[in-house]
């Protein structure tokens, strides 16, 4: 994948629709093709079928963000359970904080 893809939490979700981005988060429900993941807030996540999430686990999400701010998933990646969520959301929030550390100026 070379497009950039940002990190997110739920509150950046409308910063960044139509655009593929990365959210770190703790899946909390799954419902057939749906999961609910909890990144900074709660995210609906449409699953494609290579998704194996596991309730309890945290995941990072590359997908797309829909208009209607649910996120199709591309890649997902377990984690597993020992995340620190505190130091996800802070370099989160460094990231666009500091954009020009961490993207291309012609972004």
């Amino acid at each position: 994948m070379t497009e950039t893809t940002p990190r997110i939490t739920q509150p950046y979700l409308e910063s960044f629709t139509s655009q593929t981005v990365r959210l770190l988060g703790k899946v909390v429900q799954l419902r057939g093709d749906q999961a609910t993941i909890d990144a900074g807030g709660h995210v609906t996540a449409l699953l494609n079928r290579d998704s194996h999430l596991i309730v309890g686990h945290a995941f990072e999400i590359v997908g797309k963000v829909n208009v209607d701010l649910t996120v199709k998933v591309l890649i997902a990646t377990d984690f597993g359970d020992g995340i620190d969520f505190n130091a996800v959301e802070a370099v989160v929030d460094a990231t666009h904080r500091y954009k020009e550390i961490f993207y291309d100026s012609a972004e």
